[in-house]
């Protein structure tokens, strides 16, 4: 589905502000009218609403995070972490519900949806930062998940200090103190976001910002509401408008790079060191004449099938495109591969090992030719909805394709950067080569092995 486009006047943002503002001047007429606050029990309604909440949250973690780790961009980690946070433990909160997991109430279940919460604002905070890499991702990610499953386990088995059956005076203090430091650090995350927006307007950021102003106000509802009250019911349904609105924002866009409106500037304009890998099949037009189309389908899955896994699980390079019989593939786009050209080199041999034992099973077919360059290139997002693409251009780029097209088939051919990086590779020269956009010849070697 096509994202909108949206005309932001400050009338607009001044009806956005006021909207999000309701909740909470409906928290403080509750409060100072307890008559309105009505008392309204009903056990079902409570356990799906948290747990459709939860999956929300969920999927949207989920979303965010394999977004972040793809881009390697920290900003959408640390927004993937705060859902994360906050659903993880707004599910165990669902388990609070009485004659679900337990019969009687218990304090570490019920403790669990303020204290998510107030971490997720952590995170919060960190993803209005300008933070660099996200090698620490998974580990985090895992890290949470494992607090989490603790949390659940000694709440299970009533452990101190979750082993009360009600939330003592204590906690109550406690979650009060807790909830400032949450609603500051919503709040100035909102803030910051509102200059992002400022700078690019776009749904996304918006509905990120409203997600955080909601947060903190289902924080201060979480802490001040009677139970089971109207006031009570009014954090579950802040949480659920929190995550409906973001997944609203995701829906409306278009399916590539949906959250690339919240990526850090180096992620859409970053420069980075890196290896690039071009990879086609020699002879493939020729194949391509004599044969049904079907058949040269078949062909190219058949190696694909084959080629494809060394290069991205073995060895770590990014799949940046594949047209017709071309592959692109990069290493160190994310900044996180400092052997880049190492790897690029023994994905390389590798491609062409599995590709020698297809072709060995159909001698007739095409052999492929693989190029490596290695240099500077910009990685960058082009294009607008509807055909957007992460990748990266720049000489580095154009040289290794041109490489490429100067390989033997069934080899593997490099320049004289990538050379450089591999002092132990065994190589053979391939003479100096004219290639097209450059003034002067360059020279080119076949990379025959990698030493250890």
């Amino acid at each position: 589905m096509p994202e909108r486009r949206f005309v932001y006047t400050p009338a607009m943002v001044g009806l956005t502000a006021l909207v999000l503002l309701v909740p909470i001047a409906g928290l403080v007429l509750l409060r100072q009218a307890p008559a309105l606050d009505v008392h309204w029990e009903h056990h079902p309604t409570h356990f799906w609403l948290v747990l459709l909440t939860a999956a929300l949250g969920a999927v949207l973690a989920y979303l965010t995070g394999a977004a972040a780790l793809r881009r390697g961009d920290a900003r959408v980690l640390f927004v993937s972490l705060a859902f994360l946070s906050a659903a993880g433990f707004l599910g165990l909160h669902a388990l609070a519900t009485p004659k679900v997991l337990l019969d009687t109430p218990n304090a570490g279940f019920t403790l669990a949806t303020p204290v998510g919460v107030a971490l997720a604002s952590v995170f919060a905070f960190l993803s209005s930062l300008t933070v660099s890499g996200t090698t620490w991702g998974r580990r985090a990610r895992d890290g949470l998940i494992v607090v989490m499953a603790l949390w659940a386990v000694a709440s299970v088995l009533r452990l101190p200090p979750l082993h009360a059956t009600s939330v003592p005076e204590v906690a109550e203090g406690i979650l009060r103190g807790l909830a400032v430091p949450a609603v500051v650090l919503y709040g100035v995350a909102a803030a910051r976001y509102l200059r992002i927006w400022w700078e690019r307007p776009s749904l996304m950021v918006l509905s990120m910002i409203s997600a955080f102003v909601l947060l903190g106000e289902a924080m201060v509802a979480l802490v001040f509401a009677r139970n089971w009250a109207l006031s009570w019911w009014e954090w579950h349904v802040l949480l659920l408008a929190a995550f409906v609105l973001v997944v609203a924002g995701v829906r409306i866009q278009w399916y590539e790079e949906r959250f690339a409106d919240l990526y850090q500037a180096d992620t859409v304009s970053g420069r980075r060191e890196l290896t690039v890998l071009f990879a086609d099949l020699q002879g493939f037009t020729a194949f391509s004449e004599q044969h049904d189309p079907a058949e040269v389908t078949a062909m190219l899955n058949t190696y694909f099938e084959v080629v494809v896994p060394p290069v991205v699980r073995r060895h770590g390079g990014e799949v940046d495109r594949i047209i017709g019989d071309a592959l692109m593939v990069t290493f160190n786009k994310r900044g996180d591969q400092p052997d880049h050209a190492a790897r690029a080199a023994a994905a390389g041999l590798a491609l062409q090992d599995a590709a020698t034992a297809v072709r060995d099973a159909h001698p007739n077919w095409p052999q492929f030719r693989v190029g490596i360059n290695s240099g500077i290139a910009s990685v960058s997002l082009l294009g607008t909805e509807g055909g957007r693409t992460h990748t990266v251009i720049g000489d580095t780029v154009n040289v290794a394709s041109r490489i490429e097209g100067k390989a033997p088939a069934g080899g593997v051919a490099i320049g004289t950067a990538t050379k450089a990086l591999l002092p132990r590779a065994r190589t053979e020269s391939l003479g100096l080569v004219s290639l097209k956009g450059k003034s002067e010849p360059v020279e080119v070697y076949r990379l025959l092995a990698l030493d250890e």
